[in-house]
């Protein structure tokens, strides 16, 4: 696993998300790592993320913690295979969403750790394809399909 979030080595333009965007001051700062061949995210949503389920969380939130985590999987991969070091300053690659597809397989309870997972499907020029899944411990409860696009102005500076 690298010993650096994926999120804190995007160069500073590109990290004001409110999900995941360190220099955000009011975001939620999720925070992904590389390991081996899948990336892990895990945060415990507050009580105010609660949907209309009591104790559950919004699905709009766990969209929005699938399209970070997946963005940040699309870059760390193709990182990766350039070889590329995620521990360095700077991080070279970005890439945006250009369609996500979640499924909601059960409800995400509130006020535990939830784990996000990604995992390459293909990376193909500008495009990656990133496989998605939100668990908790009782199980999966969201997956998804992204389909990130390298910005090109972020390419090799």
């Amino acid at each position: 696993m690298t010993g650096r979030a994926i999120q804190d080595a995007y160069l500073p333009e590109f990290a004001h998300c409110y999900g995941c965007g360190p220099s955000n001051p009011q975001g939620l700062k999720l925070k992904s790592y590389l390991h081996d061949d899948e990336t892990i995210a895990r945060i415990t949503p507050e009580a105010k993320y609660s949907g209309g389920v009591p104790d559950h969380l919004y699905g709009g939130l766990i969209a929005s913690l699938l399209d970070c985590h997946g963005t940040a999987s699309a870059a760390a991969f193709a990182c990766q295979q350039e070889g590329l070091d995620l521990d360095a300053e700077g991080l070279p690659l970005r890439f945006v969403t250009a369609s996500l597809k979640v499924d909601f397989k059960r409800p995400a309870p509130l006020g535990v750790e939830l784990t996000v997972r990604g995992r390459l499907r293909s990376l193909e020029g500008r495009k990656a394809w990133i496989d998605l899944e939100l668990s908790a411990a009782d199980g999966v409860c969201a997956t998804g399909e992204m389909l990130a696009i390298r910005l090109a102005e972020a390419a090799r500076g």
